[in-house]
């Protein structure tokens, strides 16, 4: 396979699973031409590499820098904005993850330890299998959720790499 057609398939293939993620697709594009660009890239360079609107390059590039997977870069003499990604894979997954964790799981868990915690459930034969339901997400989404904080705090997947170790 050519660089050509191995960077398109790369930037296609990350935009679909950036979209699977819980990012657009357009987002995971921007991040994916970032990663393997050897300089830094201007919004026109990005719009003219990936055939979209200016628009939509400005509103993903605000969010990749957002999630703090993109920098901001100017260079000397050219007044230009510029844009890096986050090159090692360690640091920008860690920072996706967090991210994730806040907006999607934390919300989970805050509502799980509220139902959990309400004393008013449970009188009825429904309700007692409604709480014991909930007790048992609670404590295994509590459980996922302090799993998540120790891997995204550990130093470059030393935690995985630990637990990987473990099952094999």
């Amino acid at each position: 396979m050519k660089y050509g057609e191995a960077k398109e398939k790369f930037i296609e293939t990350w935009g679909v699973l950036g979209s699977q993620w819980g990012i657009n697709k357009t987002m995971a594009q921007i991040q994916a031409l970032l990663l393997i660009a050897p300089k830094p890239l201007s919004t026109d360079d990005i719009m003219e590499e990936l055939a979209i609107s200016r628009g939509n390059v400005n509103m993903s590039i605000r969010q990749l820098v957002d999630w703090g997977i993109v920098y901001k870069k100017n260079l000397a003499g050219d007044r230009k904005e510029y844009f890096i990604a986050e090159k090692d894979v360690w640091k920008w997954s860690h920072k996706v993850g967090a991210v994730r964790k806040q907006r999607e799981l934390n919300p989970a868990i805050e509502l799980l330890k509220e139902i959990a915690n309400s004393k008013e459930i449970g009188k009825t034969e429904e309700e007692k299998e409604f709480a014991k339901q909930i007790k048992e997400l609670n404590a295994f989404s509590s459980q996922i959720g302090d799993l998540a904080d120790k891997l995204f705090l550990s130093p470059r997947g030393e935690l995985l790499l630990k637990l990987i170790k473990m099952f094999l």
